[in-house]
């Protein structure tokens, strides 16, 4: 192998497609709070002065949407009309329907055990009674589709290092504007790292980061400068990763004033990849925010990662990416697929059945394995889904890792 390089990106919560992804979640978290079985559908879009808040809902519950809307916007830091978009001044429309009663009666009974095909023809009115009769162990998937999860020992997080360098410095960035460190920040800000791998595969330095930070228009590029290199780069990044070749960018279109949902209009699921592995591994396509866990996208994505991490830190194998696929209304994977890129102790095959034997990979199964009808969803909206040690996520545990380690 040769030297090469890789980057990955993150953004702070203020970015205005990330504001819709925790507004989505932040509604999906009540819903669950008060009915845990709720089907949750829930997309936003934001612009100038506009929240949209779209989608199907089925739910016992009662929710007030538009007072969760503001909230969310107010804790994020837009609580100021001068910014151009405010929680108090913007408007909130909300357009929610009830969850398609085809997509229901397939979610609420798997296809497995349906008696006949004459069984999947219930009618429209019964398909939406059957969701309050739905069997919490026999779910169907909620869509088809492919769902990927990855994990590398190169970090500590089991995560590839651009990407979770990527995060620590959006986070850092959101701290010292909510501590006061740096007073002039505003909530919208990226982060985008560079990282230069050996012939072995392993960082050894970081080629290039780029800090782009929202700000207000009475402070000098020079303070930024200065300010971000200090209390953000130098605070988070290990200085034996950075040489007198690393290249430094702050702000590098000269002003970020304008910034959130009134520089560029917003929208759910739009942040896929900075929300999985920094583009280091496959996407399936499917977002994750606003979604209850009968969506796959979802959980499935959740329980590869649980697979993944629990495989590489068993010492199976230094990388381990597992592929997902499901057919809508169908609770068996239609297929499992796992790649451990050379470096696996023992062959795919009898990885495969390790997992097979290990780990209820249908719908019922993930959401029983990982306990996932549960209000836990806002706080990953953002700064990654993945290898977060800072927060409580099942499918970050390592309480698989005694198990496999047996099959060594």
């Amino acid at each position: 192998m040769e030297r090469r390089l890789f980057t990955s990106e993150s953004v702070t919560e203020g970015h205005p497609d990330k504001v819709c992804d925790q507004i989505s979640d932040a509604i999906l978290d009540e819903m669950l709070r008060q009915d845990p079985n709720s089907r949750v559908a829930c997309e936003t879009c934001c612009t100038t002065g506009l929240v949209m808040v779209m989608g199907e809902i089925t739910t016992k519950g009662y929710v007030d949407i538009k007072r969760i809307v503001r909230d969310t916007i107010r804790e994020i830091g837009y609580d100021d009309a001068d910014l151009g978009f405010s929680a108090d001044s913007c408007g909130v429309l909300v357009a929610i329907d009830e969850q398609s009663s085809d997509i229901a009666m397939g979610v609420n009974k798997a296809l497995e055990t349906k008696d006949s095909l004459g069984s999947t023809l219930e009618s429209e009115a019964a398909g939406k009674q059957k969701y309050l009769e739905a069997d919490p162990d026999n779910v169907g998937a909620g869509d088809q589709g492919m769902m990927f999860g990855y994990a590398s020992n190169e970090t500590e997080e089991y995560m590839p290092y651009a990407i979770s360098l990527a995060h620590k410095l959006s986070k850092q960035l959101a701290k010292v504007r909510k501590d006061g460190t740096l007073k002039y920040l505003r909530p919208d800000g990226k982060s985008q790292v560079t990282v230069e791998y050996d012939e072995a595969g392993k960082p050894v330095r970081l080629d290039a980061i780029v800090i782009s930070t929202q700000h207000s228009p009475d402070v000098t590029q020079e303070q930024i400068h200065e300010d971000i290199r200090k209390y953000v780069i130098d605070a988070i990044v290990p200085s034996e990763m950075v040489d007198d070749k690393t290249k430094f960018y702050i702000n590098p279109t000269g002003r970020f004033v304008i910034g959130g949902p009134a520089g560029d209009s917003g929208l759910t699921g739009r942040k896929i990849i900075v929300d999985t592995y920094g583009g280091a591994a496959p996407h399936g396509g499917g977002a994750f925010s606003g979604k209850d866990p009968t969506k796959v996208d979802r959980s499935a994505c959740y329980a590869a990662r649980y697979v993944a991490k629990n495989i590489v830190a068993a010492g199976l194998a230094d990388k381990c990416q597992i592929q997902l696929s499901y057919a809508i209304g169908v609770a068996t994977p239609t297929s499992i697929n796992i790649d451990t890129f050379g470096t696996g102790k023992l062959s795919d095959s009898e990885l495969l059945g390790i997992i097979r034997d290990n780990f209820d990979l249908r719908p019922a199964g993930i959401i029983r394995m990982l306990d996932l009808r549960r209000p836990i969803y806002r706080q990953t909206a953002s700064y990654g889904h993945f290898g977060r040690n800072d927060l409580d996520l099942p499918w970050e545990k390592l309480d698989k890792v005694e198990a496999l380690k047996k099959y060594l």
